[in-house]
């Protein structure tokens, strides 16, 4: 670690110096406490009696080297105040906690074999390749039916999501938070461990066993990364040194709408913090990326536009990404950013902020909103859905319907459709043939792919037995079906050139009624939709010069839980004419 590059905010590699370290023949602690009157490390090696720390390098870190001190071994930082006072500390470069309530660190052995040189070294950001993500919470996916396990680790789980999601055709997973946290509900985003994968599911080695085995099969994995704000735990980083180390000391910041603290990007210790916690997650387990949290809160003070520009934000965010990217070119950096400030997407270099893809959260909102309406009210909400062809190349977006949509008296997706259930069925699949076809790439939250008409609920594995019924098993199908068809047809990955997308119809506001091309070099994608609660008998599509037109997916076929058999359209003078059933969607290949 170069100590100039940890004070001015460009470190990527703290954790390498920070943190425990085992070697095989003992332990080397090492913190960062520049106003710490004093610092001794306690554990089980020493029965929890002080060990000494030296101040070195420029005499605010400590360390000290125990023999004793083996890997799976519990310990904390004793730091002394100024006014003499202690307080017991976790590690904030630790590598491993305990199972919550607890709260030590523990001395973790990081020596791990990937097997996965073939999956890095031919990844990329998939700009013009399909990106499906499955989002998922990992203890709450599936849960152990015996014994006393909350959760399964990391290790046990993989075979079975990673068949799950090969299956039903997602090429990348992305895991909401895997630091440490010490509160379920938090799902992972409130932490008091960056550096820690949460106990509740195992240790770092199996976590590496977990990626280097989706890699082998030749899935992503993204995961989720808080740099915005952490836990106020005091055992924590909260006044870490006796201070207000890692966040603000004014309360006017240093509080969120969340109740935790916030990150005071103006340090340069705390940018090598957060940066280096982002690599670390890429470069010691492999990881395809990272879902960078909160945006919001990093473009504006409190994420409030009215309250001005977060110019710290802006700059850590500028340099992490660059940063990032200079280390792993093919690593995917999302941003979940609710807000409509420019260029998120363009290269730092050139102004931007330099993420890859952005969260396009204004599509998610609108979409959902026109899907509650009222079919006899679409009509006046009909340029809901074609708003966001009109921005969607000012930058490279990902269309998310996440887990914060089916939470907190929000609905599930199925729940939200108008109507009764005979209705909600059709209208939920018409809506992710849409999402399928429209410009960006795609994310699904776990347990919308079944139907379900309940909430989720962390403290709960999904309710896998509603595909004993029909009508669950054939909506499950047909995403399968839905996503099948997103990957294979190379129409539909090239989101961002300036051919990709054309309409073909955005003016049958009485019909609700939407058709568009999608387009590669090598393939042309009509897409026709009726969201209408009425059938449209020969509806007509100008198709130019094409003469031939093949079916790939009908939303309403029996086979999915819809009424038709036999998909009725024929070409004629250059149109397409076709018969749309209420609530359906349509998707063709031309030539």
């Amino acid at each position: 670690m170069n100590l100039n590059e940890f004070y001015d905010g460009k470190c990527f590699d703290a954790y390498k110096y920070l943190g425990a370290h085992f070697d095989g023949n003992g332990t080397m602690f090492r913190t960062y406490a520049p106003n710490a009157e004093k610092v001794a490390v306690i554990g089980d090696f020493s029965e929890w009696q002080e060990i000494p720390m030296a101040p070195v390098e420029d005499g605010r870190f400590y360390e000290v080297f125990c023999t004793e001190a083996k890997a799976e071994m519990r310990y904390k930082y004793r730091i002394y105040k100024k006014n003499g006072k202690y307080i017991d500390h976790s590690d904030p470069y630790g590598f491993g906690c305990e199972l919550r309530l607890d709260t030590c660190s523990v001395v973790r052995c990081m020596d791990y074999d990937f097997n996965d040189s073939g999956w890095i070294e031919n990844r990329t950001d998939c700009r013009d390749k399909p990106l499906n993500i499955y989002e998922i919470h990992l203890g709450s996916w599936k849960k152990p039916k015996h014994g006393d396990c909350q959760w399964y680790n990391y290790a046990e789980i993989a075979d079975e999501i990673i068949d799950y999601v090969t299956e039903m055709g997602y090429n990348y997973i992305e895991i909401m938070p895997l630091n440490e946290h010490p509160c379920d509900e938090s799902w992972g985003y409130q932490a008091t461990g960056f550096f820690a994968p949460t106990s509740r599911y195992g240790n770092a080695v199996q976590l590496m066993n977990f990626a280097d085995r989706c890699h082998q099969r030749g899935i992503g994995v993204i995961i989720d990364f808080v740099p915005v704000h952490f836990a106020v735990n005091d055992y924590a980083l909260a006044e870490y040194d006796g201070t207000k180390l890692y966040e603000y000391p004014s309360a006017d910041v240093g509080y969120n709408e969340w109740g935790s603290c916030n990150f005071n990007h103006a340090k340069g210790e705390v940018r090598s913090f957060l940066q280096s916690a982002a690599n670390y997650w890429l470069e010691v387990f492999h990881f395809d990326g990272i879902r960078v949290d909160a945006v919001r809160n990093l473009i504006y003070w409190q994420g409030d536009e009215s309250r001005g520009i977060n110019s710290c934000g802006l700059e850590f965010l500028r340099n992490m990404n660059s940063g990032l990217k200079a280390r792993f070119p093919a690593a995917i950096i999302a941003a979940e950013d609710s807000t409509a400030y420019p260029d998120v997407t363009k290269p730092a270099e050139n102004g931007g902020l330099g993420f890859d893809y952005k969260w396009d959260m204004g599509w998610m909102h609108d979409t959902l909103e026109y899907f509650q309406t009222s079919p006899m009210y679409r009509t006046k909400d009909y340029r809901k859905l074609t708003f966001s062809m009109e921005y969607f190349k000012n930058e490279r977006y990902i269309l998310p319907f996440s887990h914060d949509e089916v939470v907190h008296g929000k609905a599930a997706i199925l729940q939200k459709m108008s109507g009764n259930y005979d209705e909600k069925l059709p209208q939920a699949r018409a809506l992710y043939l849409y999402m399928a076809a429209h410009p960006g790439k795609k994310l699904n939250f776990m347990g919308n792919e079944l139907g379900l008409l309940r909430e989720w609920n962390e403290k709960e594995q999904l309710d896998w037995e509603v595909l004993k019924n029909p009508e669950d098993s054939a909506f499950h199908g047909y995403i399968k079906a839905v996503n099948r068809m997103y990957l294979e047809h190379e129409g539909l990955h090239y989101d961002y050139e300036e051919d990709n997308f054309q309409w073909a119809d955005c003016e049958s506001e009485e019909d609700c009624i939407y058709a568009f091309f999608r387009k590669n070099g090598q393939e042309k994608i009509l897409a026709v939709f009726n969201f209408s609660d009425w059938q449209k008998d020969g509806y007509s599509v100008e198709i130019g010069e094409y003469s031939k037109a093949e079916l790939l997916i009908d939303s309403d076929w029996e086979q999915f839980g819809g009424e038709t058999a036999d998909s009725g359209f024929s070409l004629t003078e250059g149109k397409l004419v076709v018969e749309m059933p209420a609530y359906s969607g349509k998707v063709f290949v031309l030539s």
